[in-house]
C-alpha cells in the first residue's frame, strides 16, 4: 500500500473510532441515567473539538507515519502513551476550570473512563487496518522488490527467512555479488545479476525498493561504496550485522522475525520534534529579521557605498532531496567574483572579498538574509550548509555518502560550521562531512539549541575562519 493511501486509511479509521469513543462516553455519562446532570450537554460541537484535539496530538507524535513495517505492539504502545498524556492534559484543564469556578466536578474522574473507551476504540481501528494491509501483502498487493548484496551463507539465511514470512512483503529479485566469479550463479532460483560496482543500474532495472546488505566483516569498503550509491535513491537500506555488533549494542537493530537487521540512516528525529523544529525556525527567523533591521539597513548602505553591484548576493544551491533553491546573502565580494575563475571555494585572505565583506563575514551578518529562506521552508536554522550543484556532483564522485547531506533541510548554521572552518581543501570537506553526518544521525532539538548557542559564541568572540 502506498504511503499516501495508507495514511488516508488511518486518518479515516481514527476519525471514526475517536468519534465513536466520544459517542460511547456521551451515552454512558448522559443517556445511561447513572449520573445526575444539571443540564443537557451538547453532543456534536464537543465531539468535533475533541477529535481535532486528538488529531493534533497524533500528528505531533508521528502517529501518521508508516507503521506497517514496524511492530504493531510498538504502534499500540505509542498510542497508549500519547492518549495517556493527552488525557492528563484534559484532566488538568477540567481541574483548573473547577478551581476557577469554585466547584467540584465528577468530570475529572469520568475522563479516565473516556480514556478507556478511546484507547480501546482507536487501537481496534488501527489493528483492523494493519490486518487489512497484511492480507493485501500476502495476496501480492504492495510488495517490495528486494536485492541482497553479497552471495554467502549470511545472505542465504536472510533470503530463507524472507521466503518463509510472506507478510514481510519482500520479494527477492536479485543478488549482487562482491566477486565477478559469482555473477551468473543463483540461490533459490534468484540469480546473481551483477557486482556491487553496478548496484545503481540494478536498482533501476529491477525497480528495487529494499536493499539488504549481507557482506563479510572484512568488506567494509564495499559496504561504503554500496551505501553511497544507494543513498541518493528512494530505497530502504538494511545490514545483516555480525554477532559482535548485536551483543555489544553498537548498532540499533530491528528484526525480520527474530533475524537482526541494522537500519542504515533511519530518521531518528521523532515527528513531534520535527514539528517543533519548524515552529522554532519560523519564530526565531522572524525575531532575527525584526531585531536586525537597523543593522541590515546600515549594512546595505555600506555595501553600496564601497563597491558597485547589488546589495544582495543570490546563488543556486541544492536543498532538501536535491531540490534547487536560491539562497540570499549580503554581498561580501566584488561583483561577478567568479566571472574569470568559475566556481571555486572561498579562502582565507581571499582577494575578492571587500573590506565591508570581510567584516560582515567575520560577525556573520552576511548570513542574515537567509532567514527569508528559513521562513519559506527552504532552509532551517540548523543543518548542513547548502552547496552548489557543481560541487555536489564533483564531491559525490570522490566522497562516499556526500549526498546524505541532501536528505535533511540545509541550515544557516550547523555542527560542521561551529566545529570547523570554511572549506578550502578537500580535507576540509571530508572533515566537515563527518560533522554533518554526525548531526544527521543525532538530530534533536537539544542538539539544535546547542549548535545555536555555539554559533552565538562564535559570532560574539570572532571564532571561526578569521580567528
Amino acid at each position: 500500500m502506498e504511503k499516501r493511501i495508507e495514511r488516508l486509511f488511518i486518518l479515516i479509521a481514527d476519525f471514526l473510532t475517536i468519534n465513536f469513543a466520544w459517542l460511547l462516553f456521551f451515552y454512558f455519562k448522559v443517556e445511561s441515567g447513572m449520573f445526575n446532570m444539571l443540564s443537557q450537554p451538547e453532543l456534536i460541537l464537543p465531539m468535533f473539538a475533541v477529535y481535532f484535539y486528538w488529531l493534533i496530538m497524533f500528528i505531533f507524535v508521528g502517529m501518521y507515519r508508516t507503521w506497517f513495517a514496524t511492530s504493531r505492539f510498538d504502534e499500540i504502545s505509542t498510542l497508549f502513551k500519547t492518549t495517556f498524556v493527552g488525557i492528563f492534559v484534559i484532566f488538568f484543564i477540567i481541574l483548573y476550570d473547577d478551581y476557577i469556578n469554585s466547584e467540584a466536578s465528577s468530570n475529572r474522574f469520568l475522563i479516565m473512563i473516556y480514556w478507556g473507551f478511546l484507547f480501546t476504540s482507536v487501537s481496534a481501528g488501527r489493528l483492523f487496518i494493519r490486518s487489512f494491509q497484511r492480507h493485501l501483502i500476502i495476496k501480492g498487493i504492495g510488495r517490495k522488490n528486494t536485492v541482497i548484496i553479497g552471495f554467502n551463507k549470511k545472505a542465504h539465511n536472510i533470503h530463507d527467512t524472507i521466503g518463509r514470512y510472506k507478510a514481510l512483503g519482500l520479494d527477492v529479485k536479485a543478488y549482487v555479488a562482491v566477486k565477478e566469479t559469482n555473477v551468473g550463479k543463483s540461490y533459490a532460483e534468484v540469480p546473481v545479476v551483477d557486482t556491487f560496482k553496478n548496484i545503481d543500474k540494478v536498482l533501476v532495472e529491477h525497480d528495487i525498493k529494499e536493499v539488504i546488505i549481507a557482506l563479510e566483516h572484512h568488506e567494509e569498503d564495499v559496504m561504503l561504496n554500496v551505501i553511497g550509491k544507494c543513498d541518493s535513491r528512494k530505497v530502504s537500506i538494511k545490514i545483516v550485522p555480525d554477532l559482535y555488533e548485536v551483543i555489544s549494542g553498537l548498532a540499533h537493530t530491528n528484526h525480520i522475525y527474530g533475524f537482526p537487521l541494522i537500519e542504515i540512516m533511519p530518521q531518528l528525529m521523532p515527528e513531534w520534534e520535527k514539528k517543533l523544529k519548524r515552529i522554532m525556525d519560523i519564530f526565531v527567523s522572524i525575531i532575527i529579521l525584526i531585531l536586525t533591521l537597523p543593522i541590515n539597513i546600515v549594512t546595505a548602505f555600506a555595501i553600496k557605498y564601497e563597491s558597485k553591484g547589488p546589495i544582495f548576493f543570490k546563488q543556486d544551491r541544492m536543498g532538501l532531496d536535491e531540490k534547487p533553491i536560491n539562497i540570499y546573502k549580503f554581498r561580501s565580494m566584488v561583483n561577478d567574483a567568479e566571472k574569470k575563475t568559475g566556481p571555486i571555494w572561498s579562502m582565507k585572505d581571499d582577494p575578492r572579498i571587500t573590506r565591508v565583506g570581510a567584516f560582515i563575514r567575520r560577525v556573520r551578518i552576511d548570513e542574515i538574509p537567509q532567514m527569508i529562506n528559513v521562513l519559506k521552508g527552504e532552509m532551517s536554522l540548523v543543518g548542513p550548509r547548502p552547496e552548489r550543484e557543481y560541487f555536489v556532483n564533483k564531491l559525490s564522485e570522490e566522497i562516499p555518502l556526500y549526498r546524505r547531506r541532501l536528505t535533511v533541510r540545509p541550515g544557516v548554521t550547523g555542527w560542521a560550521q561551529v566545529k570547523h572552518k570554511y572549506d578550502e581543501t578537500m580535507e576540509d570537506v571530508k572533515t566537515k562531512l563527518q560533522y554533518d553526518l554526525f548531526y544527521i544521525e543525532n538530530m534533536s532539538l537539544r542538539m539544535d539549541i546547542k549548535i545555536l548557542l555555539k554559533t552565538v559564541f562564535v559570532v560574539l568572540f570572532g571564532k571561526g575562519h578569521y580567528e
